[in-house]
């Protein structure tokens, strides 16, 4: 962007003359498994982030940081450890441990297998693979709109379909849950609210525009951007902060999926950074090892800026208005209109785009992204890294 060039020339500067060469960069594929590179020392700013929006103390929230980072390198491990008998995996904030769930009918060696990666190990009645194939076969069913989202809940160990608490008598809801009960083990809990995507009209600020629609840059790739597509259909150009030409939206998916990639050209350029908004410093994006259920997450968008939270569920299927989007990932990290397709980041690892959610940032909510991983691989893009 052409902003953030003159904001970032000494940034650019030292990127160029140390780490960030065309060996800096990072293809995701279905396959991949990342390793969390080594991370800097949280900045005060994040600390106070973290502080103010999880409750922690300072000493918290550094403990907190580094124990994330090891879950997020074990994850994918003990998950290949556990085989057919894994039934999911979580990071329990209040230990500061990933908990890693095995079928009872795991065998001994398979649960010692995994236990010595350091994790904390609990017995489940169903594997993860289970879980996934009812959860596929709820999505196949057409939903109402009082039926907000469903997921799989690793640490309840079934499929926790969301209804709106006002429309949970009404008949469509009702026969929605109950076939829905009959594809697997389903909890049902409400929701204040129905979700909404977080794109808005235009106003002042830091967004990029289609049209009358502004929202916010994801992550640079090789390029140009990742963000959300109900922002903007294949072939729609974008306009920058200024008003200038950036580029043109090259693929967009939604409903069903909800992510995009925008080619960028005209003068504007691509760092990988995400911006803190002066509420913390510029973060570098050094890659994108995936968060675990648990792990504290921060957002950044053109309109509340910079939020933290935590990841609450993964895979959900999420029914907005516009149709049901599948494998999208819950936070409890607030948005508003206008932050849509802006960057979920934990630590220095690239997590998603937002997409929607239910609430605003002056009384709390939750958020959905989609994972960043899928759309690179969806698109074959190249994760722009530091």
């Amino acid at each position: 962007m052409r902003r953030i060039r003159l904001k970032y020339a000494g940034l650019a500067a030292l990127l160029v003359l140390g780490s960030w060469t065309a060996g800096g960069t990072a293809q995701a594929t279905a396959d991949d498994s990342p390793t969390v590179a080594d991370a800097e020392p949280a900045s005060p700013a994040l600390l106070q982030a973290m502080q103010r929006d999880l409750g922690l103390s300072k000493e918290r929230a550094e403990a907190r940081l580094a124990a994330e980072r090891t879950a997020m390198d074990v994850a994918p491990k003990v998950r290949k450890a556990a085989g057919s008998a894994y039934g999911g995996s979580w990071f329990d904030a209040d230990s500061e441990r990933l908990t890693v769930a095995v079928t009872a009918d795991a065998a001994p060696a398979t649960v010692r297998a995994v236990r010595a990666a350091g994790v904390t190990v609990r017995t489940v009645a169903h594997s993860a693979r289970d879980l996934d194939a009812a959860k596929a076969r709820i999505d196949r069913l057409p939903a109402p709109s009082g039926v907000s989202s469903w997921h799989v809940d690793p640490v309840a160990n079934t499929v926790v379909v969301k209804v709106v608490r006002d429309q949970r008598s009404d008949n469509d809801v009702r026969g929605f849950v109950s076939r829905a009960r009959a594809a697997g083990p389903v909890t049902v809990e409400t929701v204040a609210a129905a979700p909404r995507t977080f794109a808005a009209g235009t106003v002042g600020g830091d967004p990029y525009y289609t049209g009358n629609v502004r929202c916010s840059i994801g992550f640079s790739v090789h390029g140009g951007f990742v963000t959300a597509g109900h922002c903007g259909g294949q072939g729609a150009g974008v306009r920058g902060w200024d008003g200038s030409y950036i580029g043109t939206f090259q693929g967009s998916s939604f409903p069903d999926n909800d992510y995009a990639w925008v080619s960028v050209g005209s003068g504007w350029w691509t760092v990988p950074v995400v911006l803190g908004w002066g509420t913390v410093p510029d973060r570098l994006v050094r890659g994108s090892a995936e968060a675990p259920v648990g792990t504290s997450i921060c957002r950044s968008g053109s309109t509340t800026h910079w939020h933290c939270g935590a990841v609450l569920a993964k895979n959900e299927t999420v029914n907005y208005s516009q149709g049901a989007v599948h494998q999208m990932t819950k936070t409890s990290v607030c948005a508003e209109g206008g932050d849509s397709g802006g960057s979920f980041i934990s630590g220095d690892q690239a997590q998603g785009v937002t997409s929607g959610g239910w609430g605003n940032c002056s009384g709390g909510g939750e958020t959905w992204f989609q994972p960043v991983n899928e759309i690179l691989g969806r698109y074959g893009l190249t994760l722009h890294t530091a």
